[in-house]
């Protein structure tokens, strides 16, 4: 058995049951591509267990089906919360779905543990006009997949709670317009500030780190943890703690349904909660705006696509893809998918910038969107969002300077994390 939950750092491991249950999955999964007429090809995606956007990604992938004669792709439909540790355990027992859309942490977790295929020979470089994300899709020059889907994360505001109606250009108009929309119950901005969500409150922080210039990590896996630029992002997210112009102590669906009922004014967040926002809160119709930073870099939600290397069936898998990479395909994929980019540049359809006009400002920043994880200690993540937002949260609620804080992050990630003097 191949090293796969070693691999992923911060995946629980499950109980006896559990994994008995996945491994029959996976086994269950290769007999059904042997038995099958055609040749099967599992596809596993956490997509295809949400409602309305799970049935059309499969009415989708069945127009693939109509256009085969030998080949049919199987959804695998498992729910997000348990879709990590179901997959990595089919694969550590030698099987699995054949294709699987991965968040980015688990991609990068599967590539260290040789879990999937390189797909050089499938997916050639110049062949799509591949948007910026995929420069994340190579690990020591090879391609093992392609960006499935990304959301990118932009301003979305109230204009009916600012005044003159008009969103900041700058931290500081952002800083002054967020303390007046604060009043009558109102107010001017939320974001996530407990260790009890400590996973969003490091996306939430990272897009302040990225607007003002910094970078967790250098490209090599050099640890910038307490970088001036770094430092200036932590201080900037002290500073909009400070001001009042936040409800202290709310979580991320609270906060959201504030927004949506006309009472925060401004949030940063990814296109996904944008839509969740406009559809919740007709009443208070959004409208977006780059985030008011001084650097045009926030963080991107990545998921890219790729290829079991326990498959029987890696042609076929690999025509799956490509019909995927197709502009029809492409095209319809992101209309399914909504707010997110795919793969390659699609432009939008008159009739969804016509529903949802805010698409643009979230497809502009697509050039500039970075993945949230530190950069080459991808598979280390979980252990070192934990530091850092530690550390965070002792200059938020401890008074610790920023400075302080961050060079004790960059020991304790350099010591413990790295074990490295």
């Amino acid at each position: 058995m191949k090293p796969f939950l070693s691999a992923i750092t911060g995946i629980t491991p499950i109980l006896a049951g559990g994994l008995a249950a996945a491994l029959a999955l996976g086994t269950a999964s290769v007999a059904l591509a042997q038995s099958s007429g055609k040749t099967v090809v599992t596809f596993a995606a956490s997509h295809f267990a949400e409602v309305g956007r799970g049935d059309r990604l499969k009415a989708w992938v069945e127009t693939f089906n109509q256009s085969q004669a030998d080949i049919e792709v199987k959804p695998v439909t498992i729910p997000f919360s348990s879709f990590a540790t179901t997959i990595f355990t089919q694969m550590g027992g030698n099987g699995g779905p054949d294709v699987i859309r991965f968040d980015l942490p688990e991609f990068y977790a599967a590539v260290a543990a040789k879990s999937v295929l390189p797909i050089d020979d499938i997916v050639k470089d110049g062949a799509h006009n591949f948007t910026a994300a995929d420069q994340y899709m190579k690990v020591e020059g090879k391609r093992y997949g392609f960006a499935f889907d990304t959301a990118n994360y932009a301003m979305v505001y109230n204009a009916a709670l600012l005044p003159n109606g008009t969103p900041p250009k700058t931290f500081e108009e952002f800083v002054k317009l967020g303390k007046e929309a604060t009043k009558d119950g109102n107010y001017g901005f939320a974001f996530r500030a407990t260790m009890a969500e400590r996973g969003g409150v490091w996306y939430d922080l990272t897009n302040f780190v990225y607007g003002f210039g910094g970078r967790w990590s250098k490209p090599d896996g050099t640890p910038t943890f307490n970088s001036p630029e770094v430092v200036a992002g932590v201080a900037a997210y002290k500073t909009v703690y400070d001001a009042g112009m936040i409800p202290k102590g709310t979580d991320a669906a609270t906060y959201r349904r504030m927004f949506w009922e006309g009472k925060v004014a401004m949030e940063i967040d990814n296109g996904g909660v944008a839509t969740i926002l406009t559809s919740q809160g007709k009443a208070h119709p959004i409208a977006a705006a780059p985030s008011p930073f001084p650097h045009k870099e926030q963080g991107m939600i990545l998921a890219p696509v790729t290829i079991n290397a326990n498959t029987k069936v890696k042609d076929a898998a690999g025509k799956f893809l490509q019909w995927a990479l197709q502009p029809q395909q492409q095209q319809e994929l992101q209309t399914l998918l909504g707010a997110a980019n795919v793969a390659t540049t699609v432009e939008r359809t008159p009739e969804e910038l016509q529903a949802m006009p805010w698409l643009k400002v979230y497809d502009a920043q697509t050039p500039n969107s970075v993945p949230a994880l530190p950069q080459g200690l991808e598979t280390k993540a979980p252990e070192i969002q934990q530091i850092v937002v530690q550390q965070l949260l002792k200059v938020l609620q401890g008074g610790v300077a920023p400075q302080t804080a961050m060079d004790e992050a960059q020991r304790l990630i350099t010591a413990r994390v790295l074990a490295q003097k």
